[in-house]
């Protein structure tokens, strides 16, 4: 029995690559990658039918589509570092001394520019592990049920003929009981009847 096709997608620069394929190796293959990207999370099952349509119609052949417009991919760039001078923009630059007729102010009670705080990690994406081991454990207990209905299946067909053996069988044995019988009976017939007439005679 053929397995059903599932869409998967993965990232490919500015476009995500679908593929309709019955397996997440086959995915891979057809990718052309040697990597487990299901593993590493940049890999996933499609079930939306907008996005399963043209793949489904084309299994095997990788779709490409593009994922925003060319403004959102550029400026989805990495930004290009500024010149050491705007990379130090933070840090807050010194006041120039202007000459006064009194006495120069003292910078003592300025207070230092604070640092930024580092932005937090985006959280780890969640693992597939559990979902593709219960995938793997469905399609092995629905491997085993059909080879039990196909076992159960060959062992009823089997009984079956033995009870037709059976049947024909004591059927013969009946008939020929029957016919053994039949037999019996006339015979015990005619001599009872050679007895009464017998013993009739011997009376007269």
């Amino acid at each position: 029995m053929p397995r059903a096709l599932k869409v998967f997608r993965t990232p490919i620069g500015f476009h995500d690559a679908y593929v309709a394929a019955p397996t997440k190796k086959a995915a891979l293959e057809a990718w052309g990658s040697t990597h487990d990207l299901f593993a590493r999370g940049i890999a996933e099952i499609v079930t939306d039918p907008a996005l399963t349509e043209e793949p489904l119609a084309s299994p095997g052949k990788v779709i490409k589509r593009s994922r925003g417009t060319t403004a959102e991919q550029i400026a989805a760039l990495p930004a290009v570092e500024r010149p050491d001078r705007a990379a130090n923009a933070d840090e807050e630059e010194p006041e120039r001394s202007v000459p006064t007729k009194g006495k120069p102010k003292s910078s003592k009670g300025k207070t230092p520019p604070k640092p930024k705080a580092k932005p937090k990690p985006p959280p780890p994406r969640p693992s597939p592990d559990a979902l593709e081991a219960a995938e793997a454990e469905l399609e092995t207990a629905k491997r085993r049920h059909e080879e039990d209905d196909r076992a159960l299946a060959r062992e009823q067909a089997a009984l079956d003929r033995r009870r037709r053996d059976l049947e024909r069988t004591q059927a013969a044995e009946r008939a020929k009981l029957q016919a053994a019988l039949d037999r019996a009976d006339t015979a015990y017939a005619a001599a009872l009847k050679r007895w009464r007439a017998a013993r009739s005679g011997d009376e007269d």
